[in-house]
């Protein structure tokens, strides 16, 4: 993080005292998001579901209200793997798109200065493959493993776009690729690959299993965000950004599916062998976000290298493991 480090002073002084909200911020990003915010100074607010149901506008509103907050970055959100969006796609649909629609909606009523938007790379075209720009999200509908979430994602920046344009709103729409990393959930109806992927290989260590099955042939290539680098991108990016274009924000670099099981194999100490399941579907063969952008925006880029924060997830979900496992 060299970058962002001779960055601090300015972030010291852009949020110090500031009043913030970050919506989810009790969630697997958000605390990492929160974390720093505290650290830097600013005044951090965590609306609880309990507290303030996004879903309605009069509970938005009651947290703006309460909140005061200069800044909101909106990191709520309802969703999980594919088993998860097939169960619930229109349970995932509803609560993102009107939890999206609602908390803009009560920003700008409460003169928000600044609203941070954070989106997904779900929300591409789902027959685009290889590297994907900025440009690309505009040309077709998401993949129909995710349509339901992604789409409610793209609608934030549609909103963006429209708010500003009528009441000179700032938002700012961010789109963030795979994270990974302390805290994410390890449940096997919500976990993404890399915390699957770790929860297999460190319960077939415990239990001396002979193999892990992996589903696929390993071949489709993802990218992969360590989330503490995210968080610092999202810092970054609401102090410098006011471009109501998305930007995406990852590392820019593929790994093959096979060879992220292998070295989470490597890394778990898991002595076993690893079956490929060919019967189960790839996806899409190629998913890599283009960050070009992001890097002359910013003048940032993610410092963990992949093997580094696995080794680091690891541990901490070795450490953390019934914690982890019954995380929703």
């Amino acid at each position: 993080m060299v970058r962002f480090r001779t960055h601090k002073e300015s972030l010291v002084s852009y949020w110090t005292q500031k009043r913030v909200v970050v919506t989810g911020g009790a969630g697997f990003l958000g605390q990492h998001v929160v974390q720093r915010l505290q650290k830097l100074g600013a005044d951090v607010f965590i609306p609880r579901r309990k507290d303030y149901d996004f879903t309605t506008l009069e509970a938005c509103k009651r947290c703006m209200q309460d909140a005061r907050p200069e800044v909101v970055i909106h990191g709520a959100a309802y969703y999980g793997g594919i088993w998860i969006n097939q169960l619930y796609p229109g349970k995932i649909y509803y609560e993102n798109l009107v939890m999206g629609a609602n908390i803009m909606e009560a920003s700008r009523q409460a003169d928000v200065k600044k609203f941070v938007a954070i989106g997904t790379a779900c929300s591409y075209p789902g027959y685009l493959e290889g590297t994907l720009s900025e440009k690309d999200l505009w040309n077709g509908i998401p993949h129909d493993t995710v349509v339901n979430y992604g789409l409610t994602k793209k609608m934030m920046a549609v909103q963006a776009l429209a708010y500003k344009k009528q009441y000179g709103f700032t938002a700012i729409h961010l789109i963030l690729t795979n994270l990974y990393g302390p805290g994410a959930s390890y449940n096997p109806d919500r976990s993404h690959v890399v915390a699957a992927l770790i929860r297999k290989f460190v319960e077939a260590k415990l239990a001396k299993a002979p193999t892990v099955e992996v589903w696929g042939s390993g071949k489709p290539v993802r990218e992969f965000l360590y989330v503490e680098d995210c968080a610092d991108g999202i810092l970054r990016a609401a102090e410098l950004c006011n471009d109501i274009q998305p930007l995406n924000v990852g590392t820019g670099i593929g790994t093959s599916i096979r060879e992220l099981a292998e070295t989470t194999h490597e890394l778990s100490g898991f002595r076993g062998s690893i079956t490929w399941n060919t019967s189960k579907p790839d996806g899409q063969m190629k998913k890599v976000l283009d960050v070009s952008r992001m890097r002359n925006t910013l003048n940032w880029a993610p410092s963990t290298l992949l093997r580094d924060g696995l080794r680091k997830t690891i541990a901490w979900y070795e450490s953390h493991k019934e914690e982890a496992d019954s995380r929703p």
